[in-house]
This record gives C-alpha cells, sequence and structure tokens, in this order.
C-alpha cells in the first residue's frame, strides 16, 4: 500500500547547493551573461569576473572615468591583466566613455557652482581625464559665460558685504573668483564694475592682486 503522506525525508547538503546553483544561474548582464548578481566578493575563482562586478556596481551609482575605475580595480588587488581586459570592453560597449563624462561635468559644475574653464579642465584632469579631452570638453564654455557666471556669483556674494570698506571687499571677491579659475583681468573688472553699481565706498583702483594658480582649488 502507497503512503500519500509527505515524506519528512531532509534534503542533504548537495541538493541544497544544487538548488541555489540553480537559482543563481541566469543574468541579464549582456557583459557578464554567466556572472550572478551579488558583492563581488563572492566571486572566488575569475578575476576578470571580481573585476566586471566591481566596475558595474560602481558605475550603478553614478557615471565614471576610466581611471577612476583603473583605480578602484588597483585597490581591490585586481590583476592589471584582467583590470585592463575589462576596462577595454567596457569602453568598446560605452560603459566608459570619458568625452561624455566630462561634457556632463562641465555641464553641471559651470552651471551649478560657476566655475571657470580653467578650473573645469583642473578638475576633469584630477579624475584621470586627458589633458586634450578636457580641454575639448571646457570648449563649451565661452568667454560670455564666463562673464555672465563671474558676474552672478560676484552679485550674490557682493549683496553681504554692505559693511565691508571697497579695499576689503574688492579683495575678497577677487579671492572667490579666482578660487574658482577666473583669471585676474576679468575677476578685477566684474568685480568693479559689480561694486561701482552698489556705489561701495572706496578706491575704485585699488584692486590688490592675486596668485591665481595657488588660488585654484
Amino acid at each position: 500500500m502507497l503512503d500519500d503522506r509527505p515524506s519528512n525525508r531532509r534534503r542533504g547538503p548537495g541538493n541544497a547547493r544544487a538548488g541555489r546553483r540553480s537559482r543563481a544561474t541566469g543574468s541579464d548582464d549582456p557583459l557578464t551573461p554567466d556572472v550572478a548578481p551579488g558583492s563581488p566578493e563572492d566571486e572566488t575563482g575569475d578575476p576578470a569576473q571580481v573585476a566586471r562586478a566591481l566596475c558595474l556596481r560602481a558605475l550603478t551609482g553614478a557615471p565614471k572615468t576610466r581611471q577612476q575605475l583603473a583605480d578602484l580595480l588597483a585597490r581591490r588587488d585586481v590583476p592589471d591583466e584582467a583590470a585592463e581586459a575589462v576596462l577595454d570592453r567596457f569602453t568598446d560597449v560605452g560603459l566608459i566613455d570619458d568625452a561624455a563624462f566630462s561634457r556632463a561635468w562641465v555641464s553641471s559644475r559651470q552651471a551649478g557652482r560657476g566655475l571657470a574653464r580653467r578650473a573645469l579642465a583642473a578638475e576633469l584632469r584630477a579624475k584621470g581625464v586627458d589633458p586634450e579631452t578636457a580641454a575639448e570638453a571646457v570648449q563649451v564654455v565661452d568667454d560670455d559665460d564666463e562673464r555672465e557666471a563671474a558676474r552672478r556669483l560676484v552679485e550674490r556674494r557682493a549683496r553681504g558685504m554692505g559693511r565691508l570698506d571697497r579695499a576689503t571687499a574688492t579683495r575678497r571677491l577677487i579671492g572667490m573668483l579666482a578660487r574658482k579659475g577666473y583669471n585676474g583681468g576679468l575677476a578685477a573688472a566684474v568685480v568693479r564694475e559689480a561694486l561701482d553699481e552698489a556705489d561701495l565706498a572706496g578706491d575704485a583702483d585699488d584692486v590688490p592682486e592675486f596668485d591665481e594658480d595657488s588660488a585654484l582649488p
């Protein structure tokens, strides 16, 4: 007579592992079709799989330059050969695009913080973008854009300087523009115009000298 009661036998560890393997197979990632998502530390074999997982996770939050990802892989002790192969592959499929990153960075930082071309290029180089790509990206900001951005910065900052004498206000405003990458001539002209309009008392020709290189972020 057959027993219809459910079996009380427990699955062995082999069956449990098989079940986990069957659930882990398959991925929607076109670059790693055979790699299950999860923590990069779960990858115990192929360094290229570790590199792919690390890069994909890093790119989920925000775009990254090739150098930023290379630095990440180096910190995680991924072998150079595997790292370069994965970075090349990501570049080929467009997941790494330093030119697009640079254009987006320039647009965001110029509009949001009023940075001049000089400061924008310096920031891009600090992120590992090559000088040629950085120079091309900042060309979307022309002289008129820089002057207008500088004027907005000065007008906004000058509102809180009503109690300062003109020389002190001039020094602080030019210093602020220098830290944002503006050259001394443009900074002095914009500050002079803004303070003339605000009618701050003092000598309009009393413009301090600033070391532009040391003022850059």
